[in-house]
Formats: C-alpha cells, structure tokens, sequence
C-alpha cells in the first residue's frame, strides 16, 4: 500500500491557514472530503464539491452535476496529470481550498491513516461570511471597543484564536471520524 502526502490550504485567507495529510493513495475523494473536514475542523453542516481540471466531483445524493467523488481514488488522480485540484466547502461562504499532490511512498507499517502531519492556524468558524465575513469578524474581535464586539463574541465565542494549531487535536478529530467510518460500513 502507498501513501501520499496533500497539503490543503486555504484560499484567501492571510496567514495562511493550511493542514499537511497523509492518506491511502486508495481512500476516495469522497474519504478525502471526511479527512479535510476532520483536519479543519469544520463540522459538515454544507454542501462540497471538487474541482478537478475542470470536473465536479462531489455527494451525488446532495450536489447536482457532479460526478460520484467515492470512484475516484487519490491514486487514481495520481496516475493522471493532475498535481492540484480544488475542493468548496458551504456554497454560501465559499470556503475554497487548494490542495497540492506532495508525495507518493510506501506506507509505514502499522501505520494510522490518515494523519496530519502538519498545519499553521485555526479554521474559520462555521457560517462567518466568507473570506471576507472572516477578515472582519477578526479586525472586530481584536478590538473590545467595537460597536459589534460583543454580538461575535457571542455569536463565535471569546476563545477562538486564530493563530492557535493543535496537531494532537486535528489527529484526534481524524482518528474519531475514520473509526466511526469504519464502523458504520462493518
């Protein structure tokens, strides 16, 4: 079995917020959409598709025009030319991220997959506008005097840090969701 090394970043959104995946070259992109939503810490709760050299790929049960993202296997677009592709998250806020083939190699024995290897900050909060509904949730947060101050930190609460990354956290979210997958196709 190999395994192949994605980086997922986060269009728009300076810093940079991005996550550093190692998965089964034979998981899905329908496994990889589970994986981004784990890493990132978004809950779910929106439609999603990819965006491969120009093709949909996505839940076909939810997003019209798409084709089915469970028979498309990361070594399978491995095998093609592509070395990017794109993946929307909540159609409303647009959430685009770019993510990158890094690197193909064998699996590590008993290795747990998929795992985070890396990342820099936290993810958006769920429904906060956007790229641009982030931006100013951030310049409002960062400042107690603000007119709107205390609706967002109601709204998202005053404990989110943007700058914080936890990769025990991240991998914790993986390792939940990929046993509860596997549990639910046993």
């Amino acid at each position: 079995m190999n395994i192949i090394t994605l980086k997922m970043t986060l269009r728009g959104v300076k810093p940079p917020v991005w996550r550093r995946l190692v998965m089964p070259g034979t998981m899905t992109l329908g496994d990889l959409h589970e994986a981004i939503q784990a890493a990132m810490g978004w809950h779910d709760c929106h439609l999603h598709a990819f965006d491969v050299e120009g093709e949909q790929f996505g839940d076909r049960h939810s997003v019209d025009d798409v084709a089915d993202e469970n028979r498309v296997s990361l070594n399978g677009l491995l095998r093609s030319p592509v070395v990017r592709f794109a993946y929307i998250y909540d159609f409303g806020d647009n959430w685009q991220h770019a993510i990158a083939f890094e690197k193909s190699e064998p699996a590590v024995e008993r290795g747990a997959y998929p795992v985070c290897i890396a990342g820099k900050r936290n993810c958006p909060p769920e429904d906060c506008g956007g790229v641009w509904g982030y931006q100013e949730m951030l310049a409002i947060l960062a400042d107690p005097s603000h007119p709107q101050y205390a609706e967002r930190v109601e709204e998202f609460g005053d404990e989110f840090d943007p700058d914080e990354f936890a990769l025990d956290v991240t991998n914790a979210a993986l390792a939940s969701r990929f046993r509860m997958k596997i549990a639910a196709a046993r």
